[in-house]
């Protein structure tokens, strides 16, 4: 861990070819002279003793060349001749604590500010001061009144091409873990001496305090490019800068990326919401006996597009979960070891439940689910009248006709496509029928010919076309919803978890609000075709029968697994029609439509279809069993179905309520 006690020591360290140098290049030996600034002082000296100027020269230029006894030598004989002249004492001091004269090179440093407090000798002093002597720091007194006279050296300084002060002033202050004068000597270092590269390091090291190792990272980077030595820089980086700041990049960047992730959540959502009000509205607006307007049309490209980058987003979002999951247990399991307690067995649930959730969020991508086909194919001859009046209601739609009807023992119609997303996109899929049994008792062929119609309006709208990715999103979420079921990560603190709920709930929306766009549309040309009379009594048939069937079907099956019997014929028993069941068939056709739901509510689309002008026509007459060769035969069969499964209920054990 990068402590303050390990950034001081870093300053000292990294830097100590460079800060200390640098802070005292300009005030004891530095590698160069200004000559300006030589020749001011030399005109100082001349004014006074001219005959010592000589003298002061050739001590500068030992004192430079490291010949120090000499300088100190040459330096007496000067101060000698001119004792009130400060500059000769300063060097003087600088020369006696180079040769190991400490104390009497401090004494002549405090003389040379008794003589002037000039930044150059307030500055001298306090390098001197705040020197370094067997590898041990000097006293807190003497560095603190270092920091003193370095602060007023860089007040009284008016040169603005010189930093020393500054770099010396930070140094100190930061030695003595004075962290507000350090924060301000950078401050004026970053304002007034940008291009200089220990102003850089010392920003770093204030930013390394601050936490800010991206910062501190860049400063450090920016000092070494300017000219700091390399090995000072990377002794610094080294020692856990670098890392925490590859560390707070690779959190910045993931914070983004969860806001966007979330922004693009939202987005999802509310392109929903707006694609739903502008649907509600489209549909109240159109003129319910014209085609699918220019508007409708559009809403429909634009729910395709939509499902398809809402499935595509899915995909795009597990990797972002699975990093949450894993993530999230690592923190927490960091949070115990800051705390100085891990428990082990709560450790272990959540890292082999965040393990496992990744594992099977992963998996469930590459599980192929085969689809089966519903109930069995309807040969033509067991039902030659209905195949006939299929093709007549795709002549009347202006469509291709089904090319296969699958009959099962329920109470669903509907269709789908088979067949490749080339066959389909080209409209050349197999078309299927599904036909329940269950719906078939006292269904006129009039109104079933208007709920047929309504059918392969799906077909004429394309609407069974593509869909891919939806139906695969679909197919995935469910596979790892099991998954995590299967596994006990159905819980609320599993982030996968909720975002599988938050995501189910965004792609319903969406897809759902598309499909009842497709019913409606389907519902008017079905009116259209047949009138909306036929629609309507062929739609409450469905309702109604859909629960007469189940309730019967219900009740003989409790009845038979009771007394261990077989099924009667389901197709032949009547509910009676009580109060109660009257009730349940009223509700179902006047509940409300919502935003969950695939269909609009029965009244609804009453509703929207009476205000067609067009009254549609069916010559067909008779019941839908009449379309059939053997109802008896076909009844037999499908209850036959049921009864199997209700055996295999029996023998695993079930007991009915």
């Amino acid at each position: 861990m990068l402590t303050k006690g390990r950034l001081r020591r870093l300053v000292w360290s990294a830097a100590a070819v460079v800060s200390l140098v640098a802070a005292s290049r300009a005030i004891a030996q530095p590698p160069s002279r200004s000559p300006q600034r030589e020749k001011s002082i030399e005109q100082q000296l001349a004014a006074v003793a001219p005959a010592a100027v000589a003298i002061f020269q050739q001590a500068t230029i030992a004192l430079d060349k490291q010949q120090y006894a000499d300088a100190v030598r040459l330096y007496r004989e000067v101060i000698n001749i001119a004792p009130r002249f400060s500059p000769a004492v300063r060097r003087l001091a600088f020369s006696l604590d180079a040769t190991g004269n400490v104390a009497e090179g401090l004494k002549a440093a405090e003389q040379a500010v008794q003589l002037e407090r000039s930044p150059e000798n307030l500055g001298g002093l306090a390098a001197l001061l705040a020197r370094l002597e067997d590898k041990q720091e000097t006293s807190v007194m003497a560095r603190e009144q270092a920091l003193r006279l370095a602060k007023e050296a860089a007040a009284a300084s008016r040169r603005d091409d010189d930093p020393d002060y500054l770099i010396l002033a930070a140094r100190i202050a930061w030695s003595l873990q004075r962290t507000a004068d350090f924060r301000d000597a950078v401050k004026t270092l970053v304002d007034k001496y940008p291009r200089e590269p220990i102003t850089h390091f010392f920003a770093a090291i204030l930013a390394a305090n601050d936490s800010q190792w991206i910062r501190a990272d860049d400063e450090a980077k920016e000092a070494e490019r300017l000219g700091l030595p390399h090995d000072a820089v990377a002794n610094f980086l080294d020692s856990g800068v670098h890392w925490r700041a590859t560390v707070q990049r690779s959190l910045s960047y993931g914070l983004y990326l969860v806001i966007a992730w979330c922004a693009g959540l939202a987005i999802l959502f509310l392109a929903g919401k707006i694609l739903s009000a502008q649907t509600l509205r489209s549909i109240e607006d159109a003129d319910p006996d014209g085609s699918p307007t220019p508007r409708e049309v559009s809403l429909r490209g634009v729910y395709r597009k939509l499902i398809r980058f809402a499935g595509m987003y899915y995909y795009v979002s597990l990797p972002i979960v699975i990093v949450f999951v894993l993530g999230g247990t690592a923190g927490v399991i960091y949070m115990f070891m800051l705390l100085g307690r891990i428990p082990i067995r709560l450790v272990a649930v959540l890292g082999i439940g965040a393990l496992v959730t990744s594992y099977k969020m992963i998996q469930s991508l590459f599980i192929r689910v085969d689809s089966e086909d519903p109930g069995r194919v309807l040969e033509l001859a067991e039902a030659p009248g209905l195949w006939s009046l299929t093709r007549r209601v795709a002549d009347t739609v202006g469509t291709r006709p089904i090319d296969e009807i699958r009959v099962t023992p329920g109470t669903e119609i509907a269709v789908y496509e088979r067949g490749s997303a080339r066959e389909q996109a080209s409209d050349q899929g197999r078309r299927i029928l599904v036909l329940g049994v269950g719906l078939l008792d006292e269904f006129a062929q009039a109104p079933f010919c208007a709920v047929l119609a309504h059918e392969y309006g799906h077909f004429s709208h394309r609407d069974t076309a593509g869909g891919e990715v939806a139906l695969r999103v679909r197919q995935d979420m469910i596979k790892f919803a099991n998954a995590m079921v299967e596994h006990g990560q159905a819980v609320w603190w599993n982030l996968a978890f909720q975002f599988l709920r938050l995501y189910s709930f965004l792609f319903r929306r969406i897809s759902h609000g598309a499909t009842r766009l497709q019913e409606v549309l389907a519902d008017r040309l079905a009116a259209r075709h047949y009138s909306a009379k036929h629609f309507e009594d062929g739609l409450r048939h469905v309702v109604r029968r859909s629960i007469e069937f189940n309730t019967a079907a219900q009740t003989e099956c409790q009845e038979a697994l009771q007394a261990r019997r077989a099924l009667h014929n389901l197709y032949a028993l009547r509910v009676p029609a009580t109060a109660a069941f009257e009730q349940e068939v009223a509700d179902a056709l006047s509940r409300a439509t919502s935003e969950d739901d695939t269909h609009p509510g029965p009244l609804e689309r009453f509703r929207l279809l009476s205000r067609m002008r067009s009254t549609g026509d069916s010559t067909a007459a008779g019941m839908v069993w009449d379309l059939f060769a053997n109802r008896d035969r076909l009844t037999t069969e499908m209850t036959a179905v049921i009864d199997s499964h209700v055996k295999l209920l029996a023998e695993s054990g079930f007991v009915p309520d």
